[in-house]
C-alpha cells in the first residue's frame, strides 16, 4: 500500500511539471496571453506590415496597452487591415498615430502608439488613419546599394 501512495505523488508531480513546461513554452512563443481586462477594438490600415503577426504587442511608452487581433487584406485599397484589441483602461486621443516598430535590429515587430493632443478619445470600432508602415530591412539595403552604385557614375560625369 505504501508503494502505491508514493506512485500517486510521483505521478502528480510529473503531471504538474509537464503542465508548467507547456505553460512556459506557450508563453515564450507568444501563443498564450492571459488577460482578464475588458477590451475595445480599433482598426488601422497599413501599406506594409512586414512581419507583424496576430497577438503581437501594442505598446505606448514601452508599456503593453493591447494586442494585435486580426490581420486581413483589403483587396479594394490593397492595404493590410489590422484590428487592435486595446485594453479598456487605456484611452488614446483620436489623432494618435500608429507605427510598426521592431524590437532590436532583427527582433519581433510590434505596434507603437504616439499619443495625439485631441480632447476626444478613440471609441470602439474607430479607424486610425495616421499610420506608418514597417521598415523593411531588405528595402533599406537595396536603396543603400543602389545609391553606392550610382555614386561613381555621378562623380565620372562631373568635369
Amino acid at each position: 500500500m505504501k508503494k502505491s501512495k508514493n506512485d500517486v505523488w510521483v505521478g502528480l508531480f510529473v503531471v504538474l511539471g509537464a503542465a508548467a513546461l507547456l505553460f512556459l513554452a506557450l508563453k515564450s512563443a507568444n501563443l498564450l496571453h492571459l488577460n482578464f481586462q475588458s477590451t475595445y477594438q480599433v482598426q488601422a490600415k497599413f501599406d506594409n506590415i512586414g512581419g507583424l503577426k496576430p497577438r503581437a504587442a501594442v505598446k505606448s511608452a514601452g508599456v503593453v496597452v493591447g494586442r494585435v487581433g486580426v490581420i486581413t487584406f483589403d483587396d479594394k485599397s490593397f492595404q493590410a487591415n489590422v484590428t487592435l484589441d486595446m485594453e479598456s483602461r487605456f484611452q488614446f486621443p483620436k489623432d494618435s498615430s500608429l507605427k510598426i516598430l521592431t524590437s532590436g535590429l532583427l527582433g519581433e515587430q510590434y505596434i507603437g502608439i504616439e499619443p495625439g493632443g485631441d480632447m476626444a478619445n478613440w471609441q470602439p470600432g474607430a479607424v486610425v488613419t495616421q499610420t506608418q508602415s514597417a521598415v523593411v530591412l531588405e528595402n533599406l539595403i537595396s536603396q543603400f546599394l543602389f545609391n553606392k552604385a550610382a555614386e561613381p557614375e555621378a562623380a565620372a560625369s562631373k568635369p
